[in-house]
């Protein structure tokens, strides 16, 4: 049985405050200069991590995170299990409020534009980064035998739009509740509820050898699952709400019940085969499509785990990667080419054939090529279960890092041609 003695305590918590602190410190940073403060907390991680106090101060890295100094020394296991145990709560929890961004009303709305769209802003990409692996095994450092797999994963990181931070934009250019911002955000919905599954299913492919798990049962358990909580389990919350939030302190009633139907949803598609983080981003689902979840509470929730536990995932990417070691240009290069060039080709023609103009596809072309923080945990869990090494996991932060930089003035510069 692994515990934390006295002195795994201390090591722990020093670093569970040193992150922390720092964390916030350079979000704040990085809001003054109107960048998402996720960019700080990952700066931050660098700066801490190997790259930079592990290489130029090494007995201050060794002192604050001797877990991830030196993880082959086994007194450092206990701690290594309870930074892990808090970095996996993290991306639930992060999951949970990007399934609360999800409103399956406002995609039903939008209809055939946005599953037009949809279709083909996942489609293309998807096809590309394929075909980009085939291709070039040897630059994503991949063996034949996973080839396929790889780039299939490449693909599906490719696909996927950054819904806050895109949303963040459109509010910012007046432009959220337009026709053109409609499509896009209901687009960009879709593509996230989609873009799980597949990468869930994904995940159980590569484990199902070593779990003995049944794909055939895994799938039809999530799909009995997912329409359970997204039609009957979804009215239960909504008639659950009122009385929570009359019947119990506000706003720790809402809180206890949202964060247990998370972690009892997490655990439930870990129990079948699927990652915990789907349980978790389809009860997220569930529970914000509720009329009767007050907006304040929405936001509570939502700042809650923004500030507290998602900093300390964003911090264990620089803390746990090299980044300068692992920092591969040419590998970086195709990526970014393969991602702008597939996404805004992929979401201008399925806006087009959705009976959008010529400009106005090309807005959405530009605006679905918006990367952020789903591709790092997508990322981050490929490279845990060995599917992609920590060159591949760079080069996708660097491009989650240049598109939130670049998104703002390409969408800007397009829209002003109109």
């Amino acid at each position: 049985m692994v515990k934390l003695e006295h002195h795994d305590m201390i090591v722990f918590l020093i670093a569970l405050g040193t992150i922390m602190i720092i964390a916030r410190l350079f979000a704040e940073l990085f809001k003054q200069f109107k960048l998402p403060s996720v960019l700080g907390e990952i700066i931050a991680g660098v700066l801490l991590g190997p790259s930079v106090l592990g290489f130029f101060w090494p007995e201050s890295f060794e002192y604050l995170f001797p877990f991830i100094a030196h993880p082959e020394h086994t007194s450092t296991i206990p701690v290594q299990y309870a930074m892990d145990s808090m970095i996996n709560v993290s991306v639930i929890m992060l999951l949970f409020i990007a399934g609360l961004e999800v409103q399956l009303p406002l995609v039903i709305e939008q209809g055939k534009v946005a599953l037009s769209t949809t279709f083909f802003s996942m489609l293309i990409p998807i096809g590309v980064g394929y075909l980009g692996v085939q291709f070039l095994p040897d630059l994503f450092m991949v063996s034949n035998a996973n080839v396929g797999l790889v780039g299939f994963f490449i693909g599906v990181v490719l696909s996927i739009t950054a819904l806050p931070v895109i949303a963040r934009i459109l509010i910012d250019m007046k432009l959220f509740k337009t026709r053109i911002g409609m499509t896009i955000i209901a687009s960009a919905m879709l593509i996230d509820l989609l873009g799980w599954l597949i990468f869930s299913v994904l995940l159980s492919v590569i484990e199902d050898a070593d779990s003995g798990v049944n794909l055939t049962y895994t799938l039809v358990s999530i799909v009995l699952f997912g329409g359970f909580m997204l039609t009957i389990g979804s009215r239960l919350i909504d008639k659950s709400l009122p009385w929570v939030q009359t019947k119990f302190s506000w706003p720790g009633g809402v809180l206890a019940l949202a964060f247990g139907l998370c972690f009892l949803g997490a655990a439930f598609t870990e129990s079948i085969g699927i990652h915990s983080i789907l349980g978790a981003f389809i009860v997220g689902i569930a529970f914000g499509d509720s009329a009767n979840l007050r907006e304040r509470t929405r936001e509570i929730i939502h700042q809650f785990i923004t500030n507290v536990f998602a900093p300390i995932f964003f911090v264990s990417i620089g803390l746990y990667v090299d980044f300068v070691e692992n920092f591969n240009l040419p590998l970086i290069l195709v990526l970014l080419v393969l991602a702008y060039s597939s996404k805004i080709l992929g979401a201008h023609i399925g806006a087009r054939l959705g009976g959008l103009a010529k400009n106005d596809a090309l807005a959405v072309g530009v605006s679905m090529n918006t990367h952020g923080v789903l591709e790092i945990i997508l990322g981050s869990l490929a490279m845990a279960v060995g599917l992609i090494n920590e060159e591949v996991f760079v080069a996708i932060v660097v491009l989650v890092v240049v598109s939130i930089i670049t998104s703002a003035p390409m969408i800007k510069k397009v829209i002003n041609r109109k």
